[in-house]
């Protein structure tokens, strides 16, 4: 319980982590470091779904949990996607706009992380140590470019760089709600294991395929961006061996 209630808040308070430099930096971020962060995230998740959560759940349960698992996973986050607005950056070599209100943009941020909340809780249900140490570090890091372009838009909204901080940083919080449900549904119905870590994968590849790889090519910095993917890949694999 310990393990995963501060995972978990570490996990979400990355969101208030990656907006920090908006207190100080917020005309500083070009699309080539922006994209580059997107890719590494990629590349970390990918490792993290692909080697850690589909394999245990093949393990726990075989194929047909983790088939059924992995498409919740997939289907939740797409009927996410097609009701909620989400941040959708214009792409541009001379700077970042946005076009969606400030509530609607804090409201979708925050709706979405309820999927990565339950992935970290359920990684931590998981029998195998450390799981849910890795998915919690991976998703952290993909919370954290995540709050700087949600500080960045709230400053671009006229709005304090402070509060703009404030606002992203509580953005990730929802997390923490999520992630202890998910873990004591699993906890306790240990039949849900497979079903949880395969949703948790689908959720990160959704996400991975989806958002943060045409993200991170839009802009011309395609090599940049699969160079980092790259090194993404391989610093998770490298903690994975680790731990």
């Amino acid at each position: 319980m310990k393990d995963v209630l501060i995972g978990s808040v570490l996990s979400a308070l990355s969101t208030g982590l990656g907006a920090l430099p908006i207190l100080f930096l917020h005309n500083m971020l070009t699309h080539r470091w922006r994209d580059v962060l997107l890719a590494l995230t990629a590349g970390i998740m990918t490792a993290a779904a692909t080697m850690s959560l589909i394999p245990e759940a093949l393990q726990t349960g075989g194929f047909f949990p983790l088939a059924i698992g992995l498409m919740l996973g997939v289907v939740t986050l797409t009927l996410l996607e097609q009701n909620i607005p989400h941040i959708d950056l214009k792409h541009s070599k001379t700077g970042i706009e946005f076009d969606e209100k400030a509530l609607l943009i804090v409201a979708a941020i925050t709706l979405h992380n309820l999927p990565e909340g339950l992935s970290v809780g359920v990684s931590y249900a998981s029998d195998v140590e450390n799981t849910g140490n890795l998915i919690a570090l991976a998703i952290g890091l993909q919370n954290a470019p995540e709050g700087l372009l949600v500080a960045l838009f709230l400053v671009q909204q006229k709005i304090s760089k402070l509060k703009a901080f404030v606002i992203a940083t509580l953005t990730g919080t929802v997390e923490i709600v999520t992630s202890l449900l998910g873990f004591y549904l699993t906890a306790y119905i240990s039949s849900l294991v497979s079903y949880g870590l395969a949703f948790a994968a689908g959720s990160m590849l959704f996400i991975i395929y989806k958002e943060l790889i045409p993200e991170s090519h839009g802009d011309g910095n395609e090599r940049f961006a699969t160079y980092s993917f790259i090194l993404g890949l391989l610093f998770m694999i490298f903690l994975i061996q680790i731990f």
